[in-house]
């Protein structure tokens, strides 16, 4: 419900409200949003007019002009307006989870939380199933995974969801891989899987859209360090590398104290 660049925004303190139309609020004061710069909290929801924003209210939500906030609340006028205050709140704890190793007590209880999801589940045992096929196909695409175990790709989404809240899986520009730590859960108990070697770097963000993720990889850049090392005139000139994926690279980049080579 927020849109990348806002995220962006949010994360430098430059956007600390948005205002949204709902019917009923859809976020709690207090709540932290789990997003793709890691968390974003709410500091209040509050029912207000339209009659009543300023500009003030406009820069805060990252909005040229006060007109133009408006005009983007006056749709679905018939629903009530919400004005909603954000603030970033550090990086997802998920992201640190995924690189500590658990030892042998917590491996147990990783894999008895995990007989309990199958246990419960309406289609049977999955855990195992669906970590096996992420592990022995990083990268590829969610719905081709889910065609491949004859599942429903918004079900098989929503399975590999609740692998990532415990730390077992990373969600990547397309597809997914296990994380260090699933790696440990999966092997547990058996010999050591064999696997490609992780590639090295950071990877690259998954706010830059499928079409450019493909046409990097296409070039053998996978992560942001490799991106580091060509010119941004020269990645503009690739199909599928767009403006607005060029701007996600140079944050992500800038993030990282990295910057494009010099023209």
């Amino acid at each position: 419900m927020i849109r990348p660049a806002e995220l962006a925004a949010i994360r430098r303190g430059e956007i600390d409200l948005a205002f949204r139309r709902w019917d009923r609020p859809r976020v709690r004061t207090g709540t932290r949003l789990r997003t793709a710069i890691g968390l974003v909290e709410i500091l209040s929801v509050e029912q207000v007019a339209a009659s009543g924003l300023r500009a003030e209210h406009a820069d805060r939500a990252g909005y040229n002009s006060l007109a133009a906030l408006k005009q983007a609340v006056s749709a679905r006028a018939d629903r009530p307006l919400f004005r909603v205050e954000v603030r970033y709140a550090g990086p997802d704890p998920r992201d640190a989870l995924r690189e500590t190793l658990p030892d042998g007590a917590e491996v147990t209880e990783i894999l008895a939380w995990l007989d309990r999801l199958d246990h419960n589940s309406a289609i049977g045992p999955w855990t195992r199933q669906t970590l096996r096929i992420i592990d022995d196909n990083p990268e590829r695409r969610a719905p081709e995974l889910a065609a491949e175990l004859g599942r429903p790709t918004a079900d098989f989404k929503r399975d590999v969801r609740k692998l990532k809240e415990r730390g077992l899986t990373e969600s990547l520009a397309i597809g997914y891989r296990l994380s260090p730590r699933g790696e440990v859960v999966l092997d547990h108990g058996s010999p050591r899987r064999t696997r490609a070697p992780r590639r090295a770097g950071t990877p690259l963000p998954r706010t830059i859209g499928a079409p450019a993720t493909r046409a990097l990889r296409a070039e053998g850049l996978h992560s942001l360090e490799a991106v580091a090392a060509r010119r941004r005139t020269d990645l503009a000139a690739l199909h599928g590398v767009g403006p607005v994926a060029l701007d996600r690279l140079t944050a992500a980049l800038a993030d990282l104290g990295l910057s494009w080579v010099p023209e």
